[in-house]
């Protein structure tokens, strides 16, 4: 600016001229010099994206070239790859936020343990050898002899385990010398070791209709009010874990990866961000015979409804695609993504039961619905959501969760308790639900007093069953992908970091994998690297 306004008081024409640099990937990942190690490829680069991707821990922003470096990573390499190298790196992380691994690493943590470990067996020596035992009782060198002894093997221990983590590895996998190839063989023939798991590899699983039939008065209920344990015991008590399958890890990179690719610059990413449903209501696929429809509307210079009403042709069921159902139904799809998050949580989670209970009772032979992946993820993520609500609704955003669940929950079980000679399972619970007339809107039956959401569930459901049932569970898969993505991005960075200790969430797993990917709202820099330049006439 200064040179600028020199030139401008010297008398000369100044103008100025921007031009971009292009931002281009330039992060080359180091290929491992020891190949013996096991998952040598995966832990240089998870340590490469950890050392710039580490920022997201602390509320720091990302440039674009981080995210493109990241980018052109995740979008080359396959779920197993990519889900592997996300693990690694929540595994760092969760060493610098709860271990001393940074320093236990280092040169001089190894001196320290070495030294501390030294001591202890010196110790143990001296007392053996140089003690007056007459001096002491037995059983105080007794208990002398047994704490020594723990305590070296607790040393022993913690070093066995310092091997065998992913930063002894890491060290491994970039030195090929005798030493380091006889280190790896020694480690690898103790049994101890040979698995290395680095999280759960589980989600929490909750289910409303479940709660609601099972909800039984707890032994001892009164003592556990007056110590203000209640809720919470009765919370777990009827949660599950369920593992992460490769099907639903498949399913849910094919749609980030598929994302990706609109994530240009910082108001797509905001975009998509932004997205819980309804994108993958406005984006679903036309059938051919919508596709035609538009074509002759296009033809007759009239409206696609107006084609609609001249052939009328209305499906109720097995309809091709969402474009097929009533007008009324799409309104409903519609407006049931549009509500608060967590009413929309639960509508689409009522939803999602009442539609699998009413396919599996349907069909026939060999059960298609469990022979359905895109059912099979539905229904998991359903159920994880009701989870995140019920037992960590500080990783959501703020709402009325628990009020509209509690209501919810209370008018479900009233409902089951009048039926509850016929309403004893799940599926059974699920068909009178539907059998219940919805054609009214229960806002307007009960008023606004009571949150619950369960006929409006209800009506969803219904909305749900016109379409064939694959294309039916595509959609509700995508829709419950979406709404995961959506909560995954609104959760602060500290919470996220507070589930390592937990033994992990997926949650924390796909928001960062999101963020490797590009869709994050955490980079401010909407531009690549401007240079500006003056022309002095």
């Amino acid at each position: 600016m200064e040179e600028y306004h020199s030139k401008k008081v010297e008398g000369f024409e100044v103008t100025t001229e921007t031009f971009e640099t292009p931002v281009v990937s330039n992060i080359s990942f180091p290929l491992p010099a020891n190949v013996m190690i096991p998952d040598a490829t995966s832990l240089q680069c998870a340590y490469e994206l950890f050392k710039t991707f580490k920022q997201l821990f602390s509320d720091l922003i990302l440039s674009i070239p981080d995210i493109k470096n990241s980018q052109s990573y995740f979008q080359k390499v396959q779920f197993e790859e990519a889900f592997k190298v996300i693990e690694i790196k929540l595994g760092f992380m969760y060493d610098v936020f709860y271990t001393k691994a940074y320093y236990v690493y280092s040169g001089t943590g190894g001196l320290l343990r070495s030294i501390s470990f030294s001591c202890t067996v010196i110790v143990l020596l001296v007392f053996m050898i140089k003690i007056d035992r007459k001096a002491y009782e037995i059983q105080d060198r007794k208990i002398t002899y047994v704490l020594l002894s723990g305590a070296i093997i607790l040393e022993i221990y913690s070093v066995l385990l310092l091997l065998k983590s992913d930063w002894s590895m890491l060290w491994l996998s970039k030195h090929k010398n005798v030493m380091a190839i006889l280190l790896y063989k020694a480690i690898s023939f103790i049994p101890l070791f040979n698995g290395n798991k680095r999280w759960s590899n589980t989600m929490g699983q909750y289910n409303l209709i479940t709660y609601c039939l099972k909800h039984k008065a707890a032994r001892c209920g009164a003592v556990q009010r007056f110590l203000f344990h209640y809720e919470m015991s009765e919370k777990n008590r009827h949660q599950q874990r369920e593992g992460v399958s490769e099907d639903l890890k498949k399913l849910v990179f094919e749609q980030l990866l598929e994302k990706s690719k609109s994530a240009s610059d910082l108001k797509a990413c905001k975009e998509l961000c932004g997205c819980r449903g309804d994108r993958v209501l406005r984006n679903a696929a036309k059938c051919p015979d919508c596709i035609n429809k538009e074509k002759l509307a296009k033809q007759k210079h009239e409206s696609v409804a107006a084609v609609e009403r001249e052939f009328d042709h209305q499906v109720t069921e097995n309809a091709k695609c969402i474009y097929e159902i009533s007008e009324e139904n799409r309104k409903m799809l519609q407006e049931s993504v549009e509500v608060e998050f967590d009413q929309s949580i639960l509508l689409w989670h009522i939803a999602t039961d009442l539609c699998y209970y009413s396919d599996q009772q349907n069909s026939t032979g060999t059960n298609a619905v469990d022979n359905d992946s895109n059912c099979k993820v539905s229904k998991l993520l359903s159920d994880y959501m009701i989870y995140l609500l019920v037992m960590r609704p500080i990783m959501l955003p703020n709402g009325i969760e628990q009020i509209r669940f509690q209501d919810t929950c209370a008018e479900a079980i009233e409902f089951f308790q009048e039926r509850k000679s016929i309403c004893e399972e799940e599926s059974q619970a699920c068909i009178k639900l539907l059998e219940v007339n919805t054609e009214i809107s229960p806002s307007i039956v009960k008023g606004d007093r009571s949150k619950s959401v369960l006929f409006d569930g209800c009506r969803l459901a219904k909305s749900l069953k016109c379409p064939e049932p694959q294309k039916k569970w595509e959609l509700l898969c995508h829709v419950w992908v979406e709404i995961l993505c959506f909560a995954a991005t609104k959760c602060r960075w500290n919470h996220h970091a507070q589930q390592l200790r937990r033994g992990g969430e997926l949650f924390t797993h796909l928001w960062l994998l999101m963020a490797h990917l590009g869709i994050t709202e955490q980079f401010q820099i909407s531009k690549g690297h401007a240079r500006a330049m003056l022309v002095v006439h």
